[in-house]
């Protein structure tokens, strides 16, 4: 994994955010941190982090999306204590025709990477097309090369894990329109773990939604 300091000012707290797949810290780097310190983690074609890259703050607060909701839940034992736990757009059984992405959605996403990553599914996380420009003012700085790798790690890490869950998120963000985890899954998920669930009109990438970090954890009440 590789990680990224979007502020860090030696504020009292830290947001901890996981990025979805084949994403990196650029498209989030409009979004205010305020009086926050905010890391973000990103590239899981291996899941090791430095010791003690968390420590010296008095309060967390834990953000993932898409990929990084399985993610940060493989890793929990790893992680501080989060005041709270927010999943967007992701649930922890990341390859699932019930509560995830189906199998078969996910094998022709690895089956065609390099194309898909070049139009299709960019343009797949956005439920309006200006998101979509907006996003190529901004966009991912990895090569395809790098981030097709990280499906196909990805891919044998999923196999390789149980899939189990208990209940760590306090809140899910779902978007309404959501073209890579359906909606529908998401929604069955969260609701099978009781775990409250917030309701966005947008796509899978909902964070123009949003200014700053405060109002995605203040969305989670």
């Amino acid at each position: 994994m590789r990680y990224c300091w979007l502020n860090k000012k030696n504020n009292d707290t830290l947001i901890v955010f996981f990025c979805g797949w084949s994403f990196d810290d650029k498209p989030f780097k409009y979004l205010e941190c305020s009086n926050n310190d905010v890391l973000v983690i990103y590239d899981y074609a291996e899941l090791e982090l430095p010791e003690k890259l968390f420590d010296g703050y008095k309060e967390y607060y834990l953000i993932t999306w898409s990929m990084g909701v399985y993610i940060a839940y493989l890793l929990r034992n790893k992680l501080p204590e989060f005041s709270k736990k927010i999943a967007i757009n992701g649930t922890p059984f990341p390859v699932d025709d019930e509560l995830g992405i189906p199998q078969k959605t996910f094998d022709l996403t690895l089956k065609y990477v390099d194309s898909g990553l070049k139009g299709k599914f960019q343009q797949n996380l956005f439920k309006n097309p200006k998101d979509y420009e907006r996003y190529l003012l901004s966009p991912v700085s990895r090569s395809i090369e790098n981030r097709a790798g990280e499906l196909a790690a990805l891919d044998k890490f999923i196999k390789d894990t149980q899939a189990e869950y208990s209940n760590f998120y306090n809140y899910a963000i779902i978007s309404d329109t959501d073209k890579i985890i359906p909606t529908r899954n998401q929604i069955r998920c969260w609701e099978k773990y009781n775990t409250p669930i917030v309701m966005l009109d947008s796509g899978h990438f909902p964070f123009y939604e949003f200014s700053n970090w405060d109002e995605i954890l203040e969305k989670c009440k």
